[in-house]
Order: structure tokens, then C-alpha cells, then sequence
């Protein structure tokens, strides 16, 4: 359950040139490689500059988006983490700068005793809403967080869970889509990555209706929004983008999420996002 109402009030409208910019990292603004280009980095700047909210929609947690904020030299007034379970709005008195305006909730212990029936040799790791992560068996290095511990897992039960995140680097993808589907997992929304990953989030929450309330404050017409995102987790995104606004995929997107696109950019490889945002309208001076 989130820790704050639905919002009421709005700041000053837009102005006409001006939209909502939602980019996210992994593929997108990063390459695979975890390198962020200059002509990213400066097409990001340019439409900063000319007045346009950019911000970060991302699977990330909290401490590992906000050292990509900072390599962008970007300060937005929201963010959005964990696929949508954390909002972040910014506040100087925080020593980050930020602190966490919503923050979505669940009890993972129906959805990870599912799990291990269905895939017993998989591994487990359970975020909550501070960030840390509670996780058993092996994660490659740099995939969770900072701050992690590892427990037995019947200890991931005791957790209140945002973010749920499964690997069975035993599985080919195949076999793991056929274990996801028979699962029946309903009762959250889960995401599938690149390779064997599963990413389970909040019933009804993901990057899309966290961006929702985004645009609520900001007082943006969804006409004026535009998104770009490469991964399944974008999905949602998209096509709420795609309803009256600017939903753009990148060119190396698989087909299941470049369909919910209404544009196809480059590759991260030739700076995609960078191509993206040169298309918006300048400040009129």
C-alpha cells in the first residue's frame, strides 16, 4: 500500500513547448556495458536546457539510480525506482537529495513459495523499501545493490517486499517462460529479463503508473509525454506513451516490446536516446 496519498495539487502548468521526458537506464541511456556516451549525456543536457522535466524510470533500486542521475548532471523534481514500487521526489533536507514519496508494498511469501516449487534450483533475493536486499544462492556481482544480506530462505518470507527478483541461471529461456507462464502469477506483476530473470513487483504497479502520478503533479497532458525504454519492464510504459504521446523504443528492443512503440530510435551502440531527444522543441526564446 502506498505511504502517501493520491495527489492533489499541481504545480504551474507547462508551458506550450515543454514535455515529460521518462528515459530509462539499463539499454537505454547506459549501453550494455554500463557506459554512459557524451552524446547521451549531452543530448540529455540539451533538453534540460531547453526546459523539458527529464527524468529516470528504471528497475533500479534507490542507491543504484541515483549515481546515474548524477553522471547526468539531471536533479528532477520525481523519479521513478523498482519498476514503479518507489517514487522518488527531491528534497535538499535529505542527504541524497531525495526522499521516497511512495513506496508500494506486498507480502512475497505466496509468490516465492510458488516459485521454488515450480523452479527449486533458482535464487532469490528480496528488496524492501530502505533498499536493502535479503537474497540466497548467487547474484553476478553488481545486480542488486549495495547493501545486501544473505539469509536462509525461509527468512525471505519474514520480509516485507517491494521488489522480488528471480534467477535460474540453470533454465534456458524457454524452459523458463514455459515455468513462468504455468505459474500463474496473478496475483503481482512480474516482468521477464533479457536472460532468466524475473522481476515481481507490487499487484498493478509498474513504470507506467508510477509515471502516471508523475504527470499528475507535473500537470502534463499526456500528449506531452514521451518515453523511451528497450526492455520487458517498459512494456507498460509504452503504452501508456503510446495512448496520445511519444512512446519510443530502442532500435536494439526485442519485437514483444518495439510493437508497443509508436517510434523505433537506434541502437544504444549509435546513441539512441540522444537521436530521441534531438526531435523535441527548443525554448522559445
Amino acid at each position: 500500500m502506498s505511504q502517501s496519498l493520491i495527489p492533489t495539487a499541481m504545480h504551474t502548468r507547462p508551458q506550450p513547448h515543454q514535455w515529460l521526458v521518462a528515459l530509462d537506464i539499463d539499454g537505454t541511456v547506459l549501453a550494455e556495458d554500463g557506459t554512459l556516451s557524451d552524446a547521451v549525456k549531452s543530448a540529455v543536457a540539451r533538453a534540460r536546457d531547453n526546459g523539458h522535466d527529464v527524468t529516470l524510470a528504471t528497475g533500479r533500486s534507490v542507491s543504484l539510480t541515483l549515481p546515474i542521475l548524477r553522471q547526468l548532471d539531471l536533479d528532477p523534481e520525481w523519479v521513478v525506482c523498482s519498476n514503479g514500487a518507489i517514487i522518488l521526489r527531491r528534497d535538499v533536507t535529505e542527504p541524497e537529495g531525495y526522499r521516497r514519496e511512495y513506496v508500494e508494498h506486498f507480502d512475497p511469501t505466496p509468490v516465492l513459495t510458488r516459485i521454488k516449487e515450480a523452479l527449486p534450483q533458482a535464487h532469490y533475493a528480496v528488496e524492501n523499501e530502505t533498499g536493502l536486499y535479503r537474497y540466497t544462492g548467487w547474484f553476478p556481482e553488481g545486480a542488486l545493490d549495495l547493501e545486501t544480506e544473505k539469509v536462509e530462505f525461509d527468512d525471505l518470507l519474514t520480509t516485507v517486499a517491494t521488489r522480488v527478483v528471480v534467477i535460474a541461471p540453470g533454465h534456458d529461456m524457454d524452459e523458463f517462460l514455459e515455468a513462468v507462464e504455468k505459474m500463474d502469477l496473478h496475483q503481482v506483476s512480474y516482468t521477464v529479463g533479457w536472460t532468466t530473470w524475473l522481476d515481481i513487483a507490487p499487484d498493478g504497479i509498474n513504470k507506467s503508473t508510477a509515471l502516471e502520478k508523475v504527470r499528475h503533479h507535473l500537470g502534463y497532458d499526456l500528449s506531452r509525454v514521451m518515453v523511451v525504454g528497450d526492455g520487458r519492464n517498459d512494456i507498460e510504459m509504452l503504452q501508456w506513451a503510446a495512448q496520445s504521446g511519444r512512446a519510443v523504443a530502442m532500435g536494439q528492443a526485442p519485437p514483444e516490446v518495439s510493437i508497443h512503440a509508436t517510434e523505433v530510435t537506434k541502437t544504444h551502440d549509435e546513441d539512441g536516446v540522444a537521436w530521441a531527444l534531438k526531435t523535441l522543441p527548443t525554448r522559445v526564446s
